[in-house]
């Protein structure tokens, strides 16, 4: 069933952090929201809080994406917008890394977004639909310590791009979201917290409101804050000046 009004939006990585702050954001415009997450206690905190659904699931497991569109779709008679936001993160020399925690990052930051979005597209209508990429300003300018995760998040950032090109004429809408330090529960998990005196943690709350700003005004990439857009920009157009900066700031 389908009513034709609401939107109906899946947040991915909605647990915590960005991703709640979303589901939050989404319902509080009068969205019908279906929250996706590992955390069960979590998750079902937020579902309970936004009036939505909860998805529980590990998008890293073989089928789980197309699970979770399927189930939210089911649940919420369709689907408008899809949040493409669960992550993780590592921190350290690539040379520490082991086997596990590069395909870890690899399956959760790029290869469940692209089942995620594969399975979306049956049921995003043109017009209406919305595809919503949460990268992060290490996958532009790339971060020493963050290498891998730095690549995943480059990768999330080149398929939103491919995309939007590829589904303009379905009239399907693609936004990549570019956040800098976001105060979330991200860096307790990864077990490194943040330490650089700059830039500061945003709230995940304003991160939310631009995401579905963004959603509104089919606006095809958002930088938060957005001061940042100036290192993006001097990367790709001064690149010799970037990385002396990069070398006395970093």
């Amino acid at each position: 069933m389908d009513d034709g009004g609401l939107r109906k939006v899946l947040v991915t990585g909605g647990s915590s952090g960005i991703g709640a702050a979303t589901a939050r954001e989404f319902a509080a415009r009068g969205c019908r929201v279906a929250v996706a997450g590992r955390d069960r206690t979590d998750l079902a905190k937020v579902a309970a809080d936004t009036g939505g659904i909860a998805v529980p699931g590990d998008l890293a497991r073989a089928g789980a994406p197309r699970a979770t569109v399927d189930m939210a779709a089911f649940a919420l008679g369709g689907l408008d917008v899809v949040v493409s936001n669960a992550g993780v993160g590592w921190s350290g020399p690539f040379a520490g890394m082991d086997d596990a925690e590069i395909d870890a990052l690899l399956d959760v930051n790029l290869r469940a977004a692209a089942h995620l979005t594969r399975a979306s597209l049956r049921y995003l209508r043109p017009d209406r639909g919305h595809l919503v990429y949460v990268g992060s300003i290490a996958g532009v300018v790339g971060v020493a310590g963050e290498a891998w995760y730095s690549a995943t998040k480059a990768g999330l950032t080149t398929l939103a791009a491919a995309l939007r090109a590829e589904l303009k004429d379905e009239g399907i809408g693609v936004t990549l979201v570019t956040p800098g330090v976001v105060d979330t529960p991200y860096f307790d998990r990864r077990k490194v917290p943040y330490q650089r005196h700059h830039p500061r943690p945003v709230r995940p709350e304003l991160v939310a409101g631009l995401i579905a700003d963004a959603v509104a005004r089919r606006r095809d990439e958002v930088i938060v804050p957005g001061w940042l857009m100036l290192p993006a920009r001097l990367k790709v157009s001064f690149p010799r000046l970037y990385r002396l900066l990069e070398s006395r700031f970093a």
